[in-house]
């Protein structure tokens, strides 16, 4: 099969999308799949042979007015869809995703004619572009990991003043992505959890939304003996992102004895940020280490085996790669009994401890229940990685993936055939 494999960003560190984008072209290529990824800056490291196209964008949503009036800076602000991307940026739009889908839509009658793609796989962009390449002819698949409208109602619980609903209303692109998804051939998600939300948030029955969980893989994320133990537990996320439940995280810690320790790893904590406010306010700075360096895949697989037990207080995941990841290193997860985290750690208990959301004693109480028992820590590490050696595999997420684009494929003949 020819898959063209979209992801307006593609680098592993700008989240779960860039990393399950590059596994999955990987997995289809030791297949004998013919996978070509397509995807805007910050690019992604791909497996060797895999072709990269890239969907160039001028990266205008952090910068300043002054930037890019520069005589040095290069004209490409003068094309209309710079000059768009700019404008609507400085009023807190991010424009990022609609651009993508304009620009490759312009080249796709090219691209189409040269590489003959059967279907295009759209990693959550959901922009208006793809109806176009869809009315080209191409059938168009879109992974929803989970609906950005969450992100949207994380921030209001934070902060609920109208000006700053407004702008995280601009900011994030819903209306289009609730237009066009609905439109597309097929959407697919990557847990239960998720289902319930697009059906919640754009109208489409979860019976129709096929769930293909996420893989991890276990020959990277693994226990490393010879690392040495440096703290109890350990959270590895997005500190700034509100749904990541942090404030409940910390507050459990300061309900525990003093030596008790944290590692939090965040390569993009801001001086004034959310960790730095809390950790004040609770009185940990003692307690918590910090590292704020953006890490390589291998040193990030360290830090996992310098803790006896990670901890993901999410409000909301879709799947949640941090979770899986920790089982596939061995630690003991506890977790918010939220999103799709059940779904991954397991609900018996075996592989890590669920707790009620925004509990700070429950989660205190799991805490110092699984660290009670240095022997109980490591039998549910254990279970932890079996379970993820079981479930989540890359190369099953890739198989599954493509019976849905042949059933997509098969419907859109019989369509034409019907016309």
């Amino acid at each position: 099969m020819r898959i063209a494999l979209l992801t307006y960003r593609g680098n592993m560190f700008c989240g779960g999308q860039g990393i399950y984008a590059a596994y999955l072209a990987r997995e289809w290529q030791k297949a004998g799949h013919d996978v070509h990824v397509f995807a805007g800056p910050p690019l992604p490291e791909l497996a060797s042979g895999i072709p990269l196209h890239e969907i160039p964008n001028d990266n205008v949503f952090a910068g300043e007015m002054s930037d890019f009036f520069n005589p040095a800076q290069p004209l490409s602000l003068l094309k209309p869809l710079s000059l768009w991307e700019l404008g609507v940026s400085r009023l807190g739009v991010f424009p990022e995703m609609q651009t993508f889908g304009f620009r490759l839509m312009r080249r796709w009658p090219t691209l189409q004619e040269r590489h003959g793609f059967d279907i295009v796989f759209d990693n959550q962009c959901l922009a208006w572009g793809l109806l176009g390449i869809r009315a080209m002819g191409t059938p168009v698949v879109s992974v929803i990991h989970h609906p950005l409208h969450i992100d949207r109602e994380a921030d209001y619980s934070i902060d609920p003043r109208l000006i700053k609903k407004i702008k995280r209303t601009l900011y994030f692109p819903l209306f289009m992505q609730q237009q066009v998804a609905p439109r597309l051939d097929r959407i697919v998600t990557v847990s239960q959890a998720s289902a319930r939300e697009i059906e919640r948030y754009f109208g489409i029955p979860s019976k129709n939304v096929p769930v293909v969980y996420n893989g991890t893989d276990t020959d990277l994320f693994r226990p490393i003996p010879s690392v040495e133990k440096e703290t109890d537990m350990l959270f590895v996320g997005r500190t700034e992102d509100r749904k990541k439940g942090i404030g409940t995280m910390l507050e459990a810690l300061s309900l525990l004895p003093k030596e008790i320790t944290l590692k939090i790893v965040d390569g993009r904590i801001p001086e004034d940020g959310l960790v730095p406010r809390l950790i004040a306010k609770y009185g940990l700075r003692d307690r918590v280490k910090i590292v704020d360096r953006m890490l390589s895949v291998e040193e990030l697989v360290e830090q996992y085996s310098t803790a006896r037990v990670a901890i993901v207080p999410s409000f909301f995941e879709g799947f949640g790669f941090p979770a899986s990841e920790a089982m596939a290193c061995g630690l003991a997860v506890i977790a918010n009994a939220a999103g799709a985290l059940p779904e991954v750690v397991g609900t018996d208990g075996h592989a890590g401890q669920l707790v009620p959301m925004r509990d700070a004693r429950a989660m205190a109480n799991a805490m110092a229940d699984v660290l009670s028992d240095p022997e109980k820590t490591a039998r549910i590490g254990r279970a932890a990685r079996k379970r993820v050696e079981r479930v989540f595999q890359w190369s099953d997420a890739a198989s599954r993936l493509v019976d849905i684009f042949e059933e997509t494929l098969r419907a859109s003949h019989r369509r034409s055939r019907a016309a």
